[in-house]
């Protein structure tokens, strides 16, 4: 099943919605005490989850997709962690080498937008600014000392993420928090796709068109680390809370690598997308 926050026309806060065909149904009109945001919906379990599979939606409103405003896919996720280098051609096209271990950072909540939103930035700050199409993985249930085996078993849903990096002060800096969440950075969604529709995360096409050209064209598979893995490794050392974000790394074809560079312009429109989960669209301006 598919869900989204979105703003219902006339609304000023965001809702949960499941996807029904071309609607978006209010889950908070389905039955009293349904959950408003898709953090309420996680923490319930299976069986609130069952119940608004199942809940007839002829007293809820519904409203058509192209009529809504997205907000992000996650609102209010515990961490959003990201994982760099891990597809082999985007570590080699950066110049960077991927380690033994995965390579963890954290993305600022101030960066989370949505669907067709407008990401800006000051010229001055930043003219090398960069696009990555990445999986996300949503967890479900509390996961502490995970085997690979059965961390599939603890994620959620999957989303689509733009992680989108200011490349200057990436290579200018020793972490990379900073140059992945300026306001606007970290584009999710439109859609949460629960993990029952997505049987293998690791045989999936992500790609990226920008400006009309295709410029990421990959497979899940090719990850260095896939999903499973990922899980189990991050949850050695923490436990991993139920709607926490998981961006698992942006295969090759970056701008910054290309001869020569591209990089997200002043009215720029980037797509991110992988299919059976969604597409992700980004406007940019640059402010002067």
């Amino acid at each position: 099943m598919r869900f989204a926050h979105v703003f219902p026309p006339g609304r000023a806060e965001s809702r949960l919605a499941r996807i029904d065909g071309g609607d978006a149904v209010i889950v908070e009109d389905l039955f009293p005490g349904a959950p408003r945001y898709l953090e309420q919906l996680i923490d319930g379990g299976d069986e609130l989850l069952a119940r608004v599979r199942a809940a007839d939606p002829a007293h809820a409103a519904h409203h058509p997709l192209e009529d809504v405003r997205f907000d992000s896919a996650v609102r209010t996720p515990p961490v959003i962690l990201a994982i760099g280098l891990n597809y082999a051609a985007h570590s080699s096209e950066l110049g960077l080498k991927t380690d033994s271990t995965p390579t963890v950072f954290v993305l600022w909540p101030n960066s989370l937008t949505a669907h067709q939103a407008t990401t800006a930035w000051p010229r001055s700050l930043s003219e090398s600014i960069d696009y990555e199409a990445e999986l996300g993985v949503i967890i479900g249930r509390p996961a502490k000392d995970v085997p690979a085996g059965e961390a599939l078993g603890h994620v959620w849903g999957y989303t689509v993420v733009n992680d989108i990096t200011a490349r200057d002060i990436q290579y200018s800096e020793a972490q990379w928090s900073r140059c992945k969440s300026f306001d606007g950075f970290t584009p999710t969604g439109p859609f949460v796709v629960t993990a029952d529709e997505v049987p293998d995360p690791q045989d999936l096409h992500i790609w990226t068109v920008l400006d009309g050209h295709t410029v990421q064209d990959a497979s899940t598979a090719q990850m260095v680390r896939p999903v499973a893995t990922l899980i189990a490794h991050l949850s050695k050392s923490v436990t991993l809370l139920p709607g926490t974000l998981i961006s698992t790394g942006s295969p090759g074809g970056a701008g910054y690598s290309r001869d020569p560079q591209i990089f997200l312009r002043d009215r720029s429109t980037v797509t991110v997308g992988i299919d059976g989960i969604g597409e992700l669209t980004t406007h940019c301006r640059i402010l002067d």
